[in-house]
């Protein structure tokens, strides 16, 4: 019998996480079909990748961008949304079995959460989604029935060893990082480091954000917060290792002393495809990690002094509440500020902190909280910064 293609939507398809998740459909023409895209604002991109793959959506950012390309595609039949709302709409296409949703920031928030409504089974690469409204997610995946499959290859890496196991037998969950581009360099020269070398990661190739996420260790913070929710875990359960040869993704440590622990290759197309193929494991072509080269698996503490964005980052883990909306707003307005070349990169940890300690700690009951707090942190963020702005 004929096994049924998987169709699929993939949100941030021009993206780092997007691009591997076409390869890997790719690789699977007789499992995989793209039925929906969305980018940002890379149209030329888009536009190579709808003629390839003739999805029979697509939506974008600006309505501008909708124009053009509508423009460019109106003997196709395919359909172009803008906005936040084209976004929320190509979700709810007919038949897609899984929405990828790897857009970057808290922008995958609501096209993730409008997926989960419709019982569509999303293969989560969003971390700030999981972050900010955790919760709110997961409630609606259970009464909707529809899974949420970690794309993160440390995630990915919790959820394989774990594998349904009662979680009353686990003792501790270690997350592992590779300390990214900073590990070894002198701790007075951090504080001035350039945006070339905060994006020059030794391991991954990734996205700007993320890469800069990588080497302030805010990734791992965010990571933290995102296990907790997604795996039901209690913040004294989580931990983080450095292990700069990025081969042990996720460690998990049971009661009776053993610990279970999942190694790749330094390659998301490998937790993707496992995202994608769930609950079966397809043949992958080569990339195999051979063990016999592997001359070395260092695993070190997390110095705090070096990385301090991740002491802010448990703080938010540990006292919950609406805590982590301002860690993770206050840093994307933090690292676009860096990025734009307007402050240096030891002050992202002073925005965040700033936020952290500006506000107090309350209980979130709706959604519409936790954007309203997303929105106040960013504006105060913003207000901070216009005193922060480097000298030319």
């Amino acid at each position: 019998m004929k096994k049924k293609m998987k169709k699929i939507a993939v949100l941030g398809s021009t993206g780092s996480i997007g691009q591997n998740t076409l390869e890997v459909v790719r690789r699977f023409p007789d499992k995989l079909r793209v039925e929906v895209l969305a980018a940002g604002q890379n149209l030329s991109l888009l536009k190579q990748q709808v003629e390839e793959f003739q999805p029979k959506a697509v939506a974008v950012k600006a309505e501008e961008d909708a124009r053009k390309l509508r423009q460019a595609v109106k003997k196709t039949g395919l359909k172009v949304y803008a906005g936040e709302k084209g976004l929320e709409e190509v979700v709810c296409f007919p038949e897609i079995d899984l929405v990828v949703s790897a857009i970057t920031g808290v922008a995958g928030l609501k096209p993730t959460l409008k997926a989960l409504e419709q019982g569509i089974d999303v293969a989560l690469a969003n971390k700030e989604s999981m972050v900010v409204a955790g919760p709110f997610l997961k409630k609606v995946a259970a009464k909707k029935r529809a899974r949420i499959i970690p794309v993160d290859s440390e995630h990915s890496g919790i959820f394989q060893c774990l594998n349904g196991r009662p979680l009353k037998s686990v003792r501790k969950v270690y997350l592992t990082a590779s300390g990214g581009p900073f590990l070894r360099v002198p701790m007075e020269e951090l504080a001035q480091k350039s945006q070339a070398e905060a994006l020059a990661h030794p391991r991954w190739k990734m996205g700007k954000k993320v890469s800069i996420d990588s080497a302030t260790l805010m990734n791992k913070g965010l990571e933290l917060i995102e296990a907790r929710f997604l795996f039901d875990l209690r913040p004294e359960q989580l931990d983080v290792l450095i292990h700069p040869q990025s081969i042990v993704h996720a460690v998990v440590e049971f009661r009776d002393g053993s610990c279970l622990a999942q190694l790749s290759q330094t390659d998301m197309k490998i937790p993707i495809q496992y995202a994608l193929s769930y609950p079966e494991r397809w043949e992958a072509p080569g990339n195999f990690l051979d063990l016999s080269e592997v001359k070395n698996l260092e695993f070190l503490r997390v110095e705090e002094a070096r990385f301090p964005l991740l002491a802010l980052a448990r703080r938010a883990l540990e006292i919950g509440l609406s805590l982590p909306v301002v860690l993770n707003a206050a840093n994307e307005v933090a690292v676009e500020a860096f990025l734009e070349d307007n402050i240096y990169f030891g002050q992202i940890y002073e925005v965040v902190e700033y936020c952290l300690l500006r506000h107090s700690p309350r209980e979130i009951n709706t959604l519409d909280e936790v954007l309203d707090i997303d929105r106040e942190t960013r504006k105060i963020a913003r207000e901070f910064l216009k005193g922060k702005v480097k000298s030319r």
